[in-house]
């Protein structure tokens, strides 16, 4: 999934020999591309096109992909279209749980506060 324009002459070669022999690889690889587009470049207004080629063509996996994205579709566009991300409380949600997991068991909700508060 590397760009094309960082992969070896030998890399190519291995590339484009899995996608004659193998159709499907071919076409979840060119929609990947596709998606990984859409994804860096922020282009949501294309993925209801994408879901819809993903849908019609792609292999069962990239199609069982595209049938989930289609459920929360006004979510999945608002997340490739705006530019604001729950990312950053998303980690710290990770971080606290992280830190209560390690924990359990051994002490009292007192230590754990004071702990999630230390950790920067």
């Amino acid at each position: 999934m590397r760009p094309r324009e960082t992969l070896t002459d030998q890399e190519m070669d291995r590339l484009l020999d899995v996608k004659i022999a193998c159709p499907d690889i071919a076409r979840a690889c060119d929609l990947a591309r596709c998606f990984h587009d859409l994804l860096g470049k922020r282009r949501g207004e294309f993925l209801l096109e994408w879901i819809r080629q993903a849908e019609q063509d792609g292999p069962a996996p990239v199609r069982s992909f595209a049938g989930f994205l289609r459920q929360d579709f006004a979510a999945v566009t608002a997340g490739l279209t705006l530019e604001w991300s729950s990312g950053k409380v998303e980690g710290n949600v990770n971080r606290i749980k992280t830190v209560r997991r390690a924990m359990y068991g051994r002490v009292s909700f007192r230590l754990l506060r004071i702990r999630v508060l230390t950790r920067a």
